[in-house]
């Protein structure tokens, strides 16, 4: 990845950090977006990403920080397209606001980065790989987060279509994730009991749940030139399969 130009939304803590950190030890320069600046900066062996504010759900701010990297780094080789996820909410409980935002976070913001993101990759000789990060929750029942499912299904059908609409010069593809064992996730929709998480992992064909390392191999291979005749791929990181009865409970449950 030496030479090559990364971007990864949301960059800056969880599964973004870890694929900014593999990314960053396969020599690229990358850069990451929030809305804030990450108290700790992801580095690794030295090299630092670079930080630049933006609201992936606003149009102009993903326009503007798209053309600011491709200013000052050079270009835009890759981008990963992570920035997402939800609180639980069932639809009856939260408000047409909340099920909007949800929409415009995980579907609508993808959407803008990829386009102004392609705007820059087809003006290079060597194009360039989007890369979205989706869900199991896409393509199952997702009760308790229905608005965040339901973006991640459109996150698919989204990669798809623009895989036909920017071939041969721009690669789409989608990686899948399974259940990720990572605290903040226990910690918002299962809690921290460790009978539940060992529950969850022992229906997991592999014996264990995603680590955020896993999600970002797969983007490394998506992005780079041994997936070179892929585009339109959706790359399930599951363990074989995830179980059904995962979904946030109600608080009188």
């Amino acid at each position: 990845m030496s030479g090559r130009t990364v971007f990864v939304t949301g960059g800056g803590r969880g599964v973004g950090r870890a694929i900014t950190e593999r990314f960053l030890g396969l020599g690229a320069q990358v850069a990451i977006c929030g809305r804030s600046t990450p108290e700790d900066m992801p580095s690794v062996d030295g090299r630092r990403a670079v930080f630049y504010q933006c609201d992936v759900r606003s149009y102009e701010d993903s326009e503007a920080t798209v053309g600011q990297i491709a200013s000052d780094l050079g270009g835009l080789d890759v981008l990963v397209n992570n920035a997402g996820g939800s609180p639980p909410g069932y639809v009856s409980d939260v408000s047409p606001r909340f099920l909007k935002a949800i929409i415009e976070l995980n579907l609508i913001g993808p959407l803008n980065m990829s386009k102004v993101a392609n705007d820059v990759m087809q003006s290079s000789d060597s194009g360039g790989a989007i890369i979205n990060i989706s869900s199991v929750n896409g393509s199952r029942p997702s009760p308790g987060t229905a608005a965040y499912g339901s973006a991640k299904a459109g996150l698919l059908n989204l990669t798809t279509s623009l895989a036909v609409e920017w071939a041969p010069k721009v690669r789409v593809n989608a990686v899948t994730a399974g259940i990720i064992g990572t605290p903040e996730l226990f910690e918002t929709y299962y809690g921290n009991d460790p009978v539940v998480i060992a529950a969850l992992a022992a229906g997991v064909p592999m014996g264990r749940l995603a680590t955020p390392d896993d999600i970002a191999n797969a983007c490394v291979f998506l992005a780079s030139p041994l997936s070179s005749h892929m585009t339109g791929a959706n790359m399930v990181v599951d363990g074989g399969g995830t179980p059904l009865d995962t979904h946030p409970k109600r608080a009188d449950d």
